[in-house]
């Protein structure tokens, strides 16, 4: 590696791009097209960075392994910002191998954490955690300490363990000053004030308040009955009983526990479990049968008592029933939630992340855009989605994937 080259590689890894650029714009060796190539991308050029880092790939010969498992792992760091979650360049278990036996330690545990942002960006925060701790340390390099820390504290955020989360947050800002990389910095602080801007809905006692998420794990620690609509699952202590499948049994649960310790007339559950508009026999009879399978369900936590008018929900003495619930249960809430992370999102990818169809995705984003609440650029596969980023939306509480460690 010649020493321009070298200067330049430096100058990126300390974040400055302008200087990179200066010492190889005009060269058009394999090496100085993927130092441009990565320029490019910090840059916001995307389509230019791909194209470039794909040429300087093409262009290394076929014994510079390192190099082009670099150029690889770049263009998978491309694929992710651009929200294409099952590009190929994302498979990176062969760059990790490649650079890792050639002692690129540095880059391969970089892979290592774009693996696990995909995973955090599919839901997925077990499977990310699990591939933190199966993967090396990260080197003594203070960004990649940072970015590893940026990782446990997101990962924490969505197990609810927001003190953890704050503290893993505190040590990356600690690790990014020491970087010197002002937008490792940025980032570091842009998740802090998101994750002070979280709030969820709790009712208790059949009153309801906006609360903090620091509030919510003091809940989900207790010994509190807790209907979390988040997530859709009962839980108490390490009791978590999964009820995203059963949508009709959750709404009565979810419409007993928003009233207790009051009752709820049959006539209440018909029209929120069911969306009955009158009651008849046949109407009530079902209603039976649905409370007996939620008794089944929530036995030795609690019980369901019949009433003269309808049901209520009986705890052990001393335990509460707490109602947790997303801030914004509007239409296509999960949509803009991630649209709020600033980035330009596929109507695919955003499928896949919510595990639903394309075609809902593309009628949702329609009706949103109608609304003026997103925009869009580019056409057909290039067409990405975009709104802007409020640093005061609650995206925590409607991220998908189903509650993480159960």
């Amino acid at each position: 590696m010649d020493a321009v080259i070298a200067a330049a590689g430096h100058a990126l890894a300390h974040g400055d791009i302008l200087g990179a650029l200066k010492r190889v714009a005009l060269r058009e060796d394999p090496a100085a097209l993927a130092l441009r190539g990565i320029a490019m991308a910090q840059l916001g050029d995307l389509e230019r960075a791909r194209s470039l880092l794909n040429a300087a790939a093409q262009r290394f010969g076929t014994r510079e392994v390192t190099a082009r498992a670099r150029c690889r792992l770049a263009v998978a760091e491309i694929a992710l910002v651009s929200r294409d979650l099952n590009a190929p360049a994302l498979k990176l278990a062969d760059v990790r191998a490649d650079l890792a036996a050639h002692g690129d330690i540095a880059n391969a545990t970089h892979a290592a954490h774009l693996e696990a942002r995909r995973l955090l960006l599919l839901g997925r925060a077990d499977a990310a955690q699990a591939l933190l701790q199966t993967s090396d340390a990260p080197p003594a390099i203070p960004s990649l300490r940072a970015a590893r820390q940026l990782l446990m504290a997101d990962i924490e955020a969505r197990h609810m363990r927001i003190a953890n989360a704050r503290q893993a947050l505190a040590d990356a800002a600690n690790s990014a000053a020491h970087s010197g990389i002002a937008a490792l910095s940025a980032e570091i602080e842009g998740f802090r004030q998101n994750l002070d801007a979280q709030t969820v809905h709790l009712t208790r006692n059949g009153a309801a308040a906006l609360v903090s998420i620091d509030s919510v794990e003091t809940v989900l620690m207790s010994d509190a009955l807790v209907i979390d609509a988040c997530r859709n699952v009962l839980r108490q202590g390490n009791v978590t009983v999964p009820l995203a499948s059963r949508p009709v049994l959750f709404a009565l649960l979810r419409s007993l526990a928003m009233r207790w310790p009051a009752e709820v007339s049959r006539a209440t559950l018909l029209q929120e479990g069911f969306g009955a508009r009158f009651n008849d026999e046949s109407h009530r009879a079902r209603l039976r049968v649905e409370i007996g399978r939620l008794r089944t369900l929530v036995d030795g936590l609690a019980d369901i008592v019949s009433t003269t008018r309808g049901y209520r929900i009986a705890t052990r003495p001393g335990r509460d029933v707490v109602v947790i619930a997303p801030p914004d249960e509007t239409r296509h809430a999960a949509i803009l939630a991630l649209l709020a992370d600033g980035e330009a999102w596929s109507s695919s990818a955003l499928a896949l992340v919510l595990g639903i169809s394309a075609r809902t995705v593309q009628r949702a984003l329609d009706e949103l855009s109608t609304a003026g609440r997103v925009q869009n650029f580019g056409k057909g596969p290039a067409q990405r989605w975009i709104t802007k980023p409020l640093l005061d939306f609650p995206t925590l509480p409607l991220l998908p994937g189903p509650l993480p460690g159960r």
